[in-house]
């Protein structure tokens, strides 16, 4: 029987050639993934508050594999261990892209082109336009922090930011 496929496996193997794994990268982050901001104290920043972007999947470790995948496919980011000392049995690994250059460079341009299909979406657009705003060093700003705080206000769990009602920042914001 003659075999149909090439035997050179580095082209026909490579994941990122295959478009099955993109449909089903973009449907794990629908259903697992978070597109976050944070906006936390940092006495060392300009401002006394640093903007924190991350791309996160978090999984036990019976779905390790499926982490992995996304950081050989995406070619960044990291997994972390976050050791469970609750009544859970196993620990919760997280696969995190948190570099601002492979935001930019390599999860939003795929998120663009690949896209979403539940109501992450919004958050997602949200999140590539405060990560754009970044590139731009809007954050350096007082007006470019404000902005990107009000926008965090509108995604995942629409919490205040408590950056806007820090009397730190309306006394710095109001020099």
């Amino acid at each position: 029987m003659e075999r149909l496929h090439s035997k050179n496996v580095s082209s026909a193997d490579n994941q990122q050639e295959r478009p099955e794994i993109k449909g089903w990268l973009v449907g794990f982050t629908d259903g697992e993934g978070c597109f976050s901001v944070s906006v936390f104290r940092n006495k060392t920043a300009k401002f006394g508050w640093q903007i924190f972007p991350e791309f996160v999947i978090t999984q036990g470790i019976k779905s390790l594999p499926a982490l992995e995948k996304f950081k050989a496919y995406f070619g960044c980011g990291n997994i972390f261990v976050n050791r469970r000392h609750d009544n859970h049995n196993e620990n919760l690994y997280r696969f995190c892209v948190r570099s601002l250059k492979d935001l930019n460079n390599k999860i939003i341009p795929f998120f663009c082109k690949n896209r979403l299909l539940t109501a992450k979406i919004n958050d997602f657009d949200i999140f590539a336009e405060i990560v754009e705003a970044m590139i731009k060093k809007q954050h350096l700003t007082k007006l470019g922090m404000h902005n990107i705080a009000k926008k965090i206000e509108h995604m995942n769990r629409k919490k205040p930011s408590r950056f806007l009602e820090s009397s730190e920042t309306i006394r710095r914001t109001s020099m």
